[in-house]
């Protein structure tokens, strides 16, 4: 198996998208940046850094991640893995080779990196994100005996299993929306630890009330929609 491939949503990140880009190993063969209706210099910046920049105008974290699948379902060729990555340096790009080697060697079809409290730096998460990432993944042990304990960004998925999810979310929802779909279509999936730091900037998410609030309502959402229909 061979062929990755990064997508990286991404809103107003130009102080940390150059160092993402970076840090992310030479095993990856393409680097997309979907600049998600930035204000700031983020597409340059990625740009500069040798990234594929895509726009998405319209604003959410699953509009962008839709654009970069988009993307790819247009090149003459596909990879095998997708890894999704935050753009503000929260996680640690390097550690993508851990992510995808249950994929390469086991033949896994979906890893999560788990953002566990003893390789998270104080202050990386919010109160609000421990909680609502312990509700989320409760409620889906509850419906489907999931060993989930984290919604974490940092994933990496085979691209055939990514298309026969049929993702739609467009916001708040996508994280939870490609895990309880894995479960509800038996996918073979792992966690696997990953480190996890205080990100550059403000979280356009869990760091205002508004938006802590309409992420956990659309996650909720989701887990309850699913849930009992299980």
């Amino acid at each position: 198996m061979s062929g990755i491939k990064v997508i990286i949503p991404a809103y107003n990140e130009e102080d940390s998208i150059g160092l993402v880009i970076r840090e992310i190993p030479a095993m990856v063969d393409e680097i997309i940046v979907v600049n998600n209706n930035s204000s700031d210099q983020t597409s340059e910046r990625a740009r500069q850094a040798g990234a594929t920049v895509l726009s998405e105008p319209n604003k959410g974290y699953g509009y962008a991640c839709l654009k970069g699948m988009d993307y790819i379902a247009s090149q003459d060729s596909q990879p095998d893995i997708i890894v999704f990555l935050d753009g503000d340096y929260s996680d640690y790009p390097e550690e993508l080779k851990q992510l995808v080697k249950p994929i390469l060697d086991d033949d896994t079809d979906f890893v999560v990196g788990a953002r566990i409290k003893e390789l998270r730096a104080s202050g990386s998460m919010t109160p609000q994100q421990v909680f609502g990432n312990w509700l989320a993944t409760w409620l889906m042990r509850l419906f489907f005996k999931s060993t989930f304990t984290d919604l974490g960004p940092f994933r990496a998925i085979k691209y055939r299993k990514l298309l026969d999810l049929e993702m739609e979310d467009k916001t708040y929802g996508w994280t939870v929306e490609m895990q309880l779909k894995a479960l509800k279509q038996k996918l073979r999936y792992q966690e696997i630890p990953v480190s996890y730091k205080k990100r550059i900037g403000e979280s356009k998410v869990s760091g205002t009330i508004k938006g802590s609030i309409l992420a956990g309502i659309k996650i909720l959402g989701w887990i309850f929609k699913y849930g009992l229909k299980s």
